[in-house]
């Protein structure tokens, strides 16, 4: 693996506050000056994934190094999560360009959390950083570990691995049963008999986008960046939602037009991880032009960015999208597509959508007088996870849906089979009028691709804690009994449905446990044990007509 490239370990990088990280060299085995390759990792400089990568950038004639974030592994100091990677990426960047091994033209790749340090020192403008390549990252982790308000539970719960630089710190003895801690009340106190996570308790009190979500979020600050950003995501990565936003902050308001222009947004039909490659995921097979060399394409950015290596890459369109069900690659100008129609599908049924055995349909013609639907919401008996944009290997993905479909808490609102294939990319939003007899809930939404055989594919979804419904910074109870209007962002996709497919929406009041469960009391959110059953009732009518968004492009 190593052959022919150059290892040096132990480097001793300074912060300004004295603290070392730890840096891990790969580089072409002469002596020379290079491009430098920089990520910066919670994940350890010694994960398989950055040293493949780290030698596959060495033989193609750059030096890599990578670097354990403050508290982790080999690096010292104490690893508070994400608020110590905007100095110390700085600090990070200035270093390198003093090395007489960098020839002055720094570049960065990552994943996940590594891509997220890559954008926060963005705004500081290192000038010998030249192109960036964030992973799967957010533009804030208000939008990561919450969604409509709705706390990630699984995303959040993670932090019980994520300790000191060995993480050696759970207290626990014997085996963790997660689906028995993925229940526990309150919240705040969860984790406490198995493992210190001041972090997870700092999550769970700040529910609203406060002064300890902005202090290091990249919202207000792209116009101070400069360096052009290669975005990489998938419709299933938990993250695909927050690339979107990363992608229009640079393409839209970085500080010159170089970053403006060539920044780029790459999204395939992929999970967080491993990003670029469908092989064997989910309950659909997307074809042999799902996998991608992204080590490959990053290199093709890299030669552009770091050498001026004339590559194609600026010649082609910003943004490269994988339009499932049809299964091919295709570039676009911009987002949303300027060719798209939206289209409005509006709920309809006869007061009885309850499950796909109910009547709930969807059809382009306005309501005029029907009966409103209702469930009733028990956070003892969850709607579970099954699809989607999860994190977790065990519920993330293109799922079949027809056993949660089952449920008479989950309606269920389908069109007529399609005469003609309909192609829909872009952002999808449903307008839900929805009231509840409790001061505070949840409601869902999912869209679903129903082939001809019967089987239920997951696209994408979302979900709105009703106290979230005006504002992230300012939330406000909801009158029992008072039917209110909801904005539900179901992210965004691309997918061909297919004539004879049917278009689906399925509206409930919890996706558990990738999401933590409204207790619907009204009270602050994960201080307390207390729960309580809630009756929803789900409107579509003249005054009240629900509806969902599609942005379909003309074939």
């Amino acid at each position: 693996m190593t052959a022919n490239v150059r290892v040096k370990l132990d480097f001793k990088i300074p912060m300004r506050d004295g603290v070392n990280l730890y840096g891990a060299l790969y580089s072409p085995a002469c002596e020379e000056s290079f491009p430098v390759i920089l990520a910066r990792t919670i994940y350890s400089t010694q994960h398989p994934y950055y040293v493949d990568a780290a030698c596959r950038f060495a033989r193609a004639g750059y030096a890599t190094l990578l670097v354990d974030s403050r508290g982790r592994y080999e690096s010292a100091g104490v690893w508070r999560p994400y608020f110590c990677e905007v100095e110390d990426g700085i600090d990070t960047q200035q270093w390198i360009a003093e090395q007489p091994w960098c020839d002055g033209n720094i570049g960065m790749f990552g994943r996940s959390y590594a891509g997220f340090t890559q954008i926060l020192p963005a705004p500081f403008r290192c000038p010998a950083v030249k192109a960036l390549v964030p992973q799967a990252n957010q533009e804030d982790n208000y939008g990561h570990m919450r969604d409509g308000g709705v706390l990630q539970l699984q995303n959040v719960m993670n932090f019980i691995w994520l300790g000191n630089r060995t993480n050696q710190t759970i207290t626990q003895d014997g085996p963790i049963d997660m689906e028995q801690v993925l229940r526990r009340l309150p919240l705040f106190t969860a984790l406490d008999d198995i493992v210190d996570r001041p972090f997870y308790r700092e999550i769970i009190q700040h529910d609203c986008f406060d002064e300890f979500w902005k202090a290091y979020s990249m919202k207000g600050r792209y116009a101070e960046c400069e360096t052009p950003a290669y975005f990489q995501t998938g419709w299933y990565d938990n993250l695909v939602h927050e690339g979107f936003k990363c992608f229009r902050g640079w393409s839209e308001q970085a500080r010159i037009e170089q970053a403006r222009k060539r920044s780029k947004l790459l999204v395939g039909p992929w999970p967080h991880n491993p990003l670029g490659d469908a092989r064997g995921f989910g309950d659909v097979d997307f074809g042999p032009d799902a996998q991608m060399d992204l080590i490959a394409e990053h290199l093709r950015w890299f030669d552009q960015r770091l050498r001026g290596k004339e590559t194609g890459i600026d010649d082609e369109p910003p943004i490269r999208i994988f339009v499932m069900g049809e299964n091919v690659w295709r570039f676009e100008w911009e987002w949303p597509l300027a060719r798209t129609q939206f289209t409005r599908l509006y709920l309809h049924s006869g007061g009885r959508a309850n499950s796909w055995f109910g009547d709930g349909r969807l059809s382009t013609v306005s309501p005029e007088s029907e009966p409103f639907d209702t469930y009733t919401y028990d956070p003892n008996d969850p709607v579970p996870t099954h699809g989607g944009p999860s994190m977790f290997a065990e519920n993330r993905g293109p799922l079949d849906r027809r056993s949660i479909e089952r449920r008479d808490d989950v309606l269920v609102y389908t069109t007529e089979p399609l005469t003609a294939e309909m192609e829909v990319t872009g952002p999808v939003e449903l307008t839900l009028y929805a009231a509840s007899s409790a001061p505070d809930t949840d409601f869902t939404a999912a869209l679903i691709d129903v082939y001809s055989d019967g089987k239920a594919i997951i696209l994408t979804d979302g979900i709105i804690r009703a106290r979230y419904r005006k504002s992230f910074e300012k939330p406000s109870l909801i009158e029992t009994g008072r039917i209110y209007e909801y904005k539900i962002t179901l992210w965004e996709t691309s997918n061909l449905f297919k004539a004879g497919h049917q278009i689906r929406l399925e509206i409930s009041s919890s996706n558990f446990p990738r999401f933590d469960r409204n207790q619907n009391t009204g009270r602050k959110p994960g201080m307390d044990a207390k729960i309580a059953v809630a009756g929803q009732s789900i409107y579509h009518e003249a005054e009240h007509p629900s509806h969902l968004i599609l942005p379909v492009i003309p074939r």
